[in-house]
C-alpha cells in the first residue's frame, strides 16, 4: 500500500507541475483508473490522515474520497463507514489551520457519508452527535462552524439527487436550529487579540449563518424580534469592516428574500445603512456602495406599498437610491443594481394610480424626474468613445447592458410623468441652440431615450416638435462629404431609431425628403449603423408614399440603389432597403415611369448575372479573385429580384396593371434564369440557393405568368438535383411549384415525373439508415416537406397514380425518423403522419359513399407492406437522447395507424390491412429492440400494454374525425392521452440506459 500511495503522490505531482502534457495526460489517465478501485478507500484515508502534510495531494484525496462517498458510499459495510467517519473527523481537526478549501471537501465528504449511509436510524441526530464532541476545543470548533455551513448545503443536494428515496432532512435539520444559533452566538462573542484570525473567524460565522438562513433557520421567529436578535446585531456590525461586508450584505440581502415581514422592520434601520453609504461616497469605497444599493433595492422591492405611503425612512431610501443610481462609477453595476427596484416602484405607483393620494403623486413626480435626468447622465458614453473617430466603435459591453436594462425604467417613468413632462425634458437645456457647439453625447443619449418611449408617446398622441429631430439630420447630412465615423455612428443609429420609431408623424410634418434620404443612405455606408438605417428607411417608405413619389425623390431612391453595389450590406439590410423602394415603385400610379424605374433598379442584378453567365467558365474558373466576385455579385442580384418580386405585388387597389409590369421584368428575368439553369455554373451552391429563392418568390408574387413554362421549370429544377444532388434547394423550389399549381390535373403526369425523378436520386434512395439521414438532414427535411405537399395539393387520381413512389418515399421517412438530428426526423415524421391522415380520410369516405376508390387501395396497401418498418422505426425512435421531442409526433403516428387499421376490419380491405396486422408489427419491434435497452421480460408486458391502450386511442381517433366539433383532432380521447403518457414514461425511464 505504500508503494501504491507513493505512486499516487508521484502522479498528483506530475499532473499539476509537469511541463511535458503527455505526461500530464498520462497521469490523469492513471489518476483516473486508480479512482475506480477499491483500494482508493484506504489510500485516500491514509493520505488525509498522516503526519505528513502536502496540500495538493491532500486536497486531491479529499476530492477524490468524497466523489467516491458520493457514488459509492451507500455500498460501505456498517463497520468501514464507523471507521471512515473517525477518520474524516481526525483529518478535520488536523487541517484546521490548513487553506480553508480542503477543510471544506473534508466537511461535504464527512456529511455526505453519514447523510447517505441507511444504516442509521436517524443520520443527522448521529452527525450532531458528533460535531457535539469536538466542541469546546479551538480547532473542534473551527470543524464544527465548517461542517455547519456545508451541512444545509449536502441535505439540499441529498433530497434533490435521491429521487427514489427522496428523503427530507430539512425538518430534522431545523430542528437542531437553536443549538446552531446558540453556537454561533457564542462563536461570535468570542475576542481575540489577533485581528487578522478574528476577522476570518467572522467571516467564517456569517458563512455558516447564511448558510442556515437559506435552509431556513428563521422562518418561525417573529420579524420584530428577529431585528433584535443578537446575531443580526453581529450582522449590522460586520456592515461596517471591510473584511466582513460582503458576506454581511448576503445575509441581509437572504433575510429579506426569504421572510415576508423583515423589510417593514429593516426600513428603520435605512438611517444606520445610509450613514455608511454616505462614508463610503466619501471614500470612494464601490464594493461598499454596491453591495448597500443592492441591499436598499432588495427591501425596496420587497415592500412597495410601504415605500409609496412615503413615510420619512421611506423617502430616505429613496434619496439613497437615487444617489447610487448619480454616483460616477467607472462602469454600470451600482446605477444597475438599482434598476428592478425603480421599475418595482414606479410599475405600483402607475398600476395603483387611481387610489393613490395626490400628495403621495406630487412627492413622487419630482423623484422619477431627477431619476431620469440621472438616468440620461450615467447612459451616456465616456469620453474614450466620445473622442474615438478612427474607427467604428460601439458602445462599452458595461454601457451596452445598462441601457438594455433601463429600457422597462424609462417607459414607466414616461407613463408616470406623462410623455408631455418627458419630452419637455428630453427637449430642454438649449442644446439645439445653434449659438452653441452641439454636446453630440448628450444628444445621442436623449435620441436614445426619445426612441424607447415611442409607444408610450404614440399612444397618448402627445405630439412634439418634429422640427428639432429634422434640425439634427440637416446638421449632419449638410456637411460636404459627410460620413458618420467613430462616435457618429452611434449618434447617427440613436437618430435613426428615433425617426423610424416616430415614421408615421415624420411622413406627414415633411414635404421634402432630400435631407432624410441622405441622411439614410450615409448610415447604411457604416456597418454600426447600416441595420438602423435600413430599418428606419423601411418605415419610413412604408409611411410616406405620397412624399416619395415626387420625382426627386424617386431620383434619390434611384441613386441609393446604385449606391448598394459599393457597399455591401448585410443581406437582411439589404432586403430592407430593396423592398421599401420595390413597394415606393409598385405604388407608382403611372405605368411607363413604373415600369422604367423598375427595370433601371433591377439592371445592376441582371447585369451581374448576364456578366457571370456570358464569361467564359473555365477561365473564369482559374482566377479564383475575380470569379468569386463574379459569383457573390451574381447571387445578390438573384437575391434582390427575389425581394422585388415579393414586393411589388403589395400595391393599391388602383394599380389594375400591376400585371404589366410583372411581365415586363419576367421577360427580362427569365432568359436570364434559364441560361442559369443550363450553365454549369449551377454546381455552386451559393449561386443555386439564390436562384432557387428568386424563383420561389416570382412564382408565389406571378405565378399564373409562369403556367406555360412548368414543364421547363420542373425539368430544369429535377435535372439539376440529378446533376448536384447536395443542392436540396431544387426540391424546395419544386415544392413551392406543387404548392402553387398541384390542384391542376392536366399537369398531373408532370409532377408525377418530378417526384419520380427526386425519389430515384440516388441520394435519395441511399437514405437506409440513421447515420446516413444525420449526414444530410437538409435534404430529408427538403425531401420529406415536398412528398407531403404532394399528397396535400394533388388530385386524388395523380396520388393513386403515384402509389409505388408513394411506398418508396414512406419507407425512406421511416428510417428517417430515427436520425439523431431533430429537424429531419420530425420533419420524417410530419411526412408519414400527413399520408396516414389522408389513408384515413379517404378509408372514410369510401365507406361512406360505398364506392370503389383507387387511392384508398394505394393507401392501404402501402401501408399493409410499409408497416412492420414504420412501426420498428417509430418505437425505436423513442430511444435515445433527443427521443423525448419525438414523443407527441411517434403517439400521433401510432394513433392512426391504429385507427386506420382497425376501420380496416369494416371495410373490404381487411384482409390486406387489420388490427391483427398492427398487433403483429408492434411486438416484433419491442423484440428486436436490442436487448441493453430493456429490462428482463420488459418487451412482452410492453407489447400488451401497448396495443391495448392503442386500441382505446385508435378508436378515439376515428371518432375525432366523425365528429362535429371543430376542436384540434390529435391526441383526442382518453386513449390518445393515456398513450402519448405511456411513451412520456417509457422514454423516461429509459433515458439513463440509452445514454449509457
Amino acid at each position: 500500500m505504500e508503494l501504491l500511495q507513493n505512486q499516487v503522490a508521484q502522479a498528483v505531482h506530475v499532473l499539476n507541475h509537469d511541463t511535458e502534457s503527455c505526461n500530464r495526460v498520462s497521469a490523469n489517465q492513471w489518476l483516473v483508473q486508480f479512482q475506480q478501485t477499491h483500494a482508493a478507500w484506504e489510500i485516500t484515508t491514509s493520505i488525509l490522515t498522516d503526519f505528513y502534510f502536502d496540500f495538493e495531494l491532500d486536497f486531491f484525496a479529499a476530492q477524490l474520497l468524497k466523489r467516491k462517498i458520493q457514488n459509492e458510499g451507500h455500498c460501505l459495510p456498517l463497520e468501514a463507514k464507523e471507521s471512515l467517519v473517525n477518520a474524516l473527523l481526525l483529518a478535520a481537526k488536523r487541517f484546521t489551520l490548513a487553506p480553508s478549501q480542503l477543510l471544506t471537501q473534508i466537511c461535504l465528504a464527512l456529511s455526505t457519508l453519514i447523510l447517505g449511509a441507511t444504516d442509521y436510524y436517524n443520520p443527522i441526530q448521529k452527525l450532531f452527535y458528533s460535531l457535539h464532541n469536538l466542541q469546546g476545543q479551538d480547532d473542534g470548533n473551527v470543524v464544527v462552524l465548517e461542517m455547519l455551513t456545508v451541512l444545509p448545503e449536502v441535505v439540499e443536494d441529498e433530497y434533490k439527487n435521491k429521487s427514489a428515496q427522496r428523503i427530507d432532512f430539512g425538518p430534522e435539520l431545523l430542528s437542531h436550529t437553536s443549538a446552531v444559533l446558540k453556537f454561533l452566538l457564542q462563536q461570535s462573542e468570542e475576542t481575540s487579540d489577533n485581528a487578522v484570525q478574528l476577522h476570518e473567524r467572522n467571516r467564517k460565522i456569517l458563512r455558516c449563518l447564511l448558510s442556515w438562513v437559506r435552509a431556513g433557520c428563521f422562518s418561525d421567529v417573529v420579524p420584530v424580534s428577529l431585528l433584535d436578535h443578537p446575531l443580526l446585531n453581529f450582522v449590522f456590525n460586520a456592515l461596517q469592516v471591510s473584511s466582513t461586508f460582503d458576506l454581511a450584505i448576503e445575509v441581509l440581502i437572504e433575510l429579506v428574500g426569504r421572510h415576508e415581514g423583515l423589510p417593514q422592520v429593516l426600513i428603520c434601520k435605512v438611517g444606520f445603512l445610509k450613514e455608511v453609504l454616505l462614508r463610503a461616497f466619501s471614500a470612494g469605497d464601490e464594493k461598499v456602495i454596491s453591495g448597500i444599493a443592492c441591499l436598499m433595492s432588495e427591501i425596496g422591492q420587497a415592500a412597495p406599498s410601504l415605500i409609496i405611503e412615503a413615510h420619512s425612512e421611506a423617502l430616505m431610501l429613496v434619496d439613497a437610491l437615487l444617489s447610487c443610481v448619480s454616483y460616477p462609477s467607472q462602469d454600470w453595476e451600482i446605477a444597475d443594481s438599482t434598476l428592478q427596484f425603480w421599475c418595482c416602484l414606479a410599475s405600483n405607483i402607475v398600476r395603483m394610480d387611481i387610489g393613490i393620494t395626490e400628495s403621495s403623486k406630487n412627492v413622487f413626480s419630482p423623484v422619477f424626474s431627477a431619476l431620469f435626468d440621472a438616468l440620461l447622465m450615467r447612459s451616456q458614453v465616456d469620453d474614450s468613445t466620445y473622442t474615438c473617430d478612427t474607427a467604428s466603435r460601439d458602445l462599452p459591453d458595461g454601457l451596452a447592458q445598462f441601457r438594455l436594462n433601463v429600457v422597462e425604467l424609462l417607459v414607466d417613468i414616461c407613463q408616470l410623468l406623462t410623455s408631455a413632462v418627458f419630452l419637455q425634458k428630453i427637449f430642454s437645456g438649449g442644446w439645439l441652440s445653434s449659438n452653441l457647439q452641439i454636446p453630440w453625447t448628450e444628444v445621442e443619449t436623449r435620441m436614445f431615450a426619445l426612441s424607447v418611449v415611442a409607444d408610450v408617446v404614440l399612444h397618448e398622441g402627445q405630439t412634439f416638435d418634429l422640427s428639432m429631430v429634422l434640425h439634427l439630420v440637416t446638421l449632419l447630412c449638410d456637411r460636404e462629404s459627410y460620413e458618420p465615423k467613430g462616435f457618429m455612428c452611434i449618434v447617427h443609429r440613436s437618430l435613426a431609431d428615433v425617426i423610424g420609431s416616430y415614421s408615421k408623424w415624420m411622413s406627414s410634418y415633411i414635404t421634402d425628403a432630400r435631407s432624410l434620404l441622405l441622411f439614410f443612405a450615409a448610415g447604411m455606408s457604416e456597418p454600426l449603423c447600416s441595420h438602423a438605417c435600413a430599418t428606419a428607411f423601411r418605415k419610413f417608405c412604408e409611411d410616406a408614399t405620397a412624399v416619395l413619389h415626387k420625382s426627386s425623390s424617386l431620383e434619390m431612391l434611384m441613386w441609393i440603389t446604385e449606391g448598394l453595389e459599393k457597399r455591401h450590406l448585410p443581406l437582411e439590410d439589404e432586403e430592407e432597403v430593396i423592398s421599401s423602394i420595390s413597394l415606393i415603385l409598385g405604388f407608382l400610379p403611372n405605368l411607363e415611369l413604373r415600369n422604367n424605374l423598375l427595370l433601371k433598379l433591377l439592371a445592376p442584378s441582371f447585369g451581374s448575372i448576364g456578366k457571370l453567365i456570358e464569361g467564359d467558365y473555365a477561365h473564369s474558373r482559374q482566377l479564383a479573385g475575380p470569379y468569386t466576385h463574379l459569383v457573390n455579385s451574381a447571387a445578390r442580384g438573384f437575391f434582390r429580384i427575389g425581394t422585388i418580386f415579393s414586393n411589388i405585388v403589395a400595391s393599391p387597389s388602383t394599380c389594375h396593371d400591376i400585371d404589366n409590369s410583372l411581365i415586363t421584368i419576367l421577360g427580362n428575368f427569365w432568359p436570364l434564369l434559364e441560361k442559369f439553369f443550363q450553365s454549369k455554373h449551377i454546381e455552386n451552391t451559393s449561386l443555386s440557393m439564390s436562384a432557387c429563392r428568386a424563383l420561389s418568390q416570382t412564382i408565389k408574387s406571378a405565378g399564373h405568368h409562369f403556367v406555360t413554362l412548368l414543364p421547363k421549370v420542373l425539368d430544369y429544377l429535377s435535372t439539376n438535383f440529378t446533376s448536384f444532388q447536395t443542392h436540396e434547394c431544387y426540391i424546395k423550389t419544386a415544392s413551392v411549384i406543387i404548392e402553387e399549381f398541384g390542384n391542376k390535373e392536366e399537369y398531373g403526369p408532370l409532377f408525377i415525373s418530378t417526384l419520380e425523378r427526386f425519389t430515384n436520386a440516388s441520394s435519395i434512395m441511399a437514405l437506409n439508415s440513421s447515420y446516413v439521414c444525420d449526414q444530410e438532414p437538409d435534404l430529408v427535411e427538403a425531401y420529406c416537406s415536398f412528398t407531403s405537399i404532394f399528397l396535400h395539393n394533388s388530385p386524388k387520381e395523380v396520388v393513386a397514380s403515384s402509389g409505388p413512389l408513394l411506398e418508396v418515399s414512406f419507407q425512406k421517412a421511416a428510417i428517417c425518423c430515427t436520425a439523431m438530428h431533430r429537424g429531419a426526423a420530425l420533419a420524417a415524421m410530419s411526412y408519414m403522419s400527413c399520408f396516414l391522415e389522408l389513408s384515413l380520410s379517404w378509408l372514410l369516405e369510401s365507406v361512406t359513399r360505398n364506392s370503389e376508390s383507387l387511392v384508398t387501395s394505394m393507401a392501404v396497401n402501402v401501408i399493409s407492406r410499409s408497416g412492420e418498418g414504420l412501426v420498428s422505426n417509430v418505437v425505436y425512435a423513442l430511444l435515445g437522447v433527443s427521443a423525448m421531442s419525438r414523443v407527441h409526433k411517434s403517439a400521433t403516428i401510432l394513433q392512426q395507424l391504429a385507427a386506420v387499421c382497425s376501420f380496416s376490419e369494416k371495410t373490404k380491405w381487411k384482409s390486406i390491412l387489420c388490427w391483427n396486422s398492427l398487433h403483429g408489427w408492434l411486438h416484433a419491434a419491442v423484440r428486436s429492440l436490442p436487448g441493453e435497452y430493456l429490462r428482463q421480460g420488459e418487451a412482452e408486458c410492453l407489447a400488451g400494454v401497448w396495443i391495448k391502450v392503442l386500441g382505446d386511442a385508435g378508436i378515439d381517433y376515428v371518432e375525432s374525425r366523425t365528429s362535429a366539433s371543430d376542436e384540434h383532432k390529435h391526441m383526442r380521447g382518453k386513449g390518445g392521452r393515456m398513450l402519448k403518457s405511456l411513451f412520456r414514461e417509457f422514454v423516461d425511464s429509459h433515458r439513463n440506459i440509452a445514454a449509457c
